[in-house]
């Protein structure tokens, strides 16, 4: 005899708060928003079903993502009229995946104070939780979970060559934001130039929303490998200036600008060509240029002599030549 299958799960409103983690007052109010399909009405009992379960748990993990309620709608809508959701899921996970192949580590309190110079400090250990250099670990407080141990080896470096730590969490918070301004014009020109066309209309098909994930994988690596290349160029050129400033060398010469070009005109390039040959011409052109420039300054040397003399003797420089 086949095994019979289970029946559906059945919830009251309570108990579906429960089960989804959400509350009563919030599971209404996503029915109001047309966010959470109606319950069935058995008498006077509202019943929920697991669709209603999943449903929550889909709300929570696009809000968990940042969406918005309104957004969220849209998307389920979409899912409802069975567009599907799965490849604007994949999106999103893709978006919010790490950007960075460093993996977070642990460090204990004792591991802390030593690197940083032995002495414990409170206050910055407090500054670098707030910056998110340090993250507390719950009902742990000998241990902090790091998770850029890079950024946090940076500090412990600038420290051990003296900078105050103090100094390092205000350096930090300003680049921070400069850093944050590079990101956004870089998302607004990939927005602009490559991802508006998956953007027009919303949600995305799942063939548009896989299309937007593949170019996020292929594009990521873009902003910190240019990051990189324009940051080693901008040190390399300023590291030399303030090094020349602070020794007194002198800055090197600007490059000499190249001549403007000579137009001859054709009837003389014509005549040289037929003297020396086409592929002679430029090196000819060369050799007569310089030839007459050492005669005028020959011209101009005996001029001068002849002035120079012609002054001793009381004569203008024709007389002699007469």
């Amino acid at each position: 005899m086949a095994p019979q299958a289970a029946a559906p799960a059945e919830y009251r409103i309570e108990d579906l708060a429960h089960a989804s983690g959400a509350t009563v007052r919030t599971i209404r109010a996503y029915q109001d928003r047309g966010l959470l399909p109606r319950p069935e009405r058995r008498g006077r009992s509202n019943v929920y079903g697991d669709t209603h379960l999943a449903r929550l748990h889909q709300i929570a993990d696009l809000l968990d993502r940042g969406y918005t309620l309104a957004s969220i709608k849209e998307l389920l809508e979409a899912w409802d009229a069975g567009r599907g959701l799965g490849g604007v899921l994949g999106l999103v996970a893709e978006v919010n995946g790490p950007w960075t192949d460093e993996e977070a580590a642990r460090i204990s309190r004792a591991d802390l104070d030593e690197t940083f110079g032995g002495r414990p400090d409170d206050d910055a250990v407090a500054e670098a939780v707030e910056l998110g250099i340090l993250e507390r670990v719950p009902d742990n407080d000998a241990e902090f979970l790091v998770p850029s141990p890079q950024e946090l080896a940076v500090a412990a470096e600038l420290h051990a060559a003296g900078v105050p730590l103090d100094a390092i969490s205000g350096h930090l918070r300003e680049l921070r934001g400069q850093v944050e301004h590079i990101a956004a014009r870089f998302l607004d020109f990939t927005t602009e130039h490559v991802f508006a066309r998956y953007l027009g209309h919303r949600p995305p098909s799942d063939r548009e929303a896989a299309e937007a994930a593949d170019l996020v994988r292929r594009l990521r690596p873009l902003a910190q490998q240019t990051v990189d290349a324009e940051l080693a160029r901008a040190m390399r050129l300023f590291a030399t200036r303030h090094l020349q400033q602070h020794l007194g060398a002198p800055a090197p010469a600007p490059p000499h600008p190249d001549p403007a070009p000579v137009r001859l005109p054709a009837g003389t390039v014509r005549a040289v060509e037929d003297l020396v040959g086409r592929d002679n011409v430029s090196e000819f052109i060369a050799a007569s240029a310089e030839r007459e420039v050492r005669a005028r300054a020959l011209d101009g040397l005996a001029h001068q002599h002849r002035a120079a003399h012609a002054h001793q003797s009381g004569k203008s420089p024709s007389e002699g030549h007469c």
